[in-house]
């Protein structure tokens, strides 16, 4: 069927799918093909060793082929063109564990928790999937990618490199990766924007569940090495909105603390809190030229690729 490949941008089919790289694959594939029916066709994703041609190059590499199936002119790109490093920033401590439970209606029409049934993904399993398409789509343009993984400290670091080689560990390590315990960013990220020399584009996964001052601050240390920097933060749409019902117990996913709660009387506070939480990270971003993006586990993955790739090509 003609919109096939949407299901393929759809988190909970992606969990489906066997491994990592064939996630990966399917994520990817499902955006390319959609970019070719929407507005976004322009964006040359596609063309691993071509780029659309500028004033001034030389017309002998055109490529003539393309410009039959796309009526746009590219040329034909060398290696040397593509040297944009990327450094994909995973948060792996344990707040990241946490799935939306699954939700049914009581006699009132109000709507309860129940127990999960496997549906709804973690915010770990939803950042894994897009730092795989995400790698993978750097790979497939020939851009340098690297990983890096943290909670308290760094924990696992990959220098750029663009080869097919280098992808699979960084699968092989999204695939096998384990939480760990509580979160520390500023430690964490300054320590990432001191690993960096050379100026490229930061790319931070997390669900920024710390102390915001402290995580803007490192934020603002990529930019002043000079760095792009994209900023997706994953929640569940329970933590956004949080069903009322006439009581809950809260845990905390790092240290296991527990508190009871009549829900249905913070219900409102709650939802006014962390509105307050989110547009902040939005609003300080902004002022530092750091794009924020709030994904839920739920918003199909061409919402992010499409904003990485819209930044990639300003900074071309």
């Amino acid at each position: 069927m003609e919109n096939d490949y949407k299901k393929y941008l759809i988190p909970s089919v992606v969990s489906t799918l066997g491994n990592m790289e064939l996630r990966a694959k399917f994520i990817v594939q499902g955006f390319m093909a959609g970019l070719h029916k929407s507005p976004y066709h322009g964006f040359s994703v596609e063309f691993a060793e071509h780029r659309q041609y500028s004033q001034g190059d030389d017309i002998r590499y055109l490529d003539w082929k393309i410009y039959g199936r796309t009526e746009r002119f590219y040329v034909k790109q060398f290696e040397e063109e593509t040297n944009l490093k990327s450094y994909i920033v995973l948060d792996v401590s344990k707040s990241m564990d946490y799935a939306s439970p699954d939700l049914k209606e009581n006699k009132r029409g109000k709507k309860k928790p129940v127990q999960n049934s496997g549906k709804a993904i973690s915010k770990i399993e939803y950042s894994k999937y897009l730092a795989a398409s995400l790698a993978y789509l750097m790979q497939m343009q020939r851009d340098a990618v690297s990983l890096v993984t943290y909670d308290t400290q760094i924990r696992k670091y990959f220098p750029p490199h663009s080869t097919k080689s280098h992808l699979k560990l960084i699968l092989s390590e999204l695939h096998s990766l384990k939480l760990t315990g509580k979160t520390a960013s500023e430690e964490s990220l300054n320590a990432v924007a001191e690993i960096i020399k050379k100026r490229g584009l930061v790319i931070v996964i997390s669900d920024l569940l710390d102390n915001q001052d402290s995580v803007l601050n490192a934020l603002k240390h990529f930019r002043y090495n000079k760095n792009e920097v994209i900023l997706f933060q994953i929640l569940t749409p329970f933590e956004i909105n949080f069903i009322e019902n006439k009581s809950a117990i809260l845990e905390d996913m790092e240290t296991g603390a527990t508190l009871y709660a009549q829900s249905d009387l913070m219900g409102e506070a709650y939802r006014t809190a962390m509105k307050r939480f989110i547009e902040k990270y939005k609003t300080e971003c902004r002022k530092n030229n750091i794009d924020c993006i709030q994904l839920t586990t739920e918003t199909p993955f061409d919402e992010a690729l499409l904003k990485y790739l819209d930044k990639r090509e300003k900074l071309k």
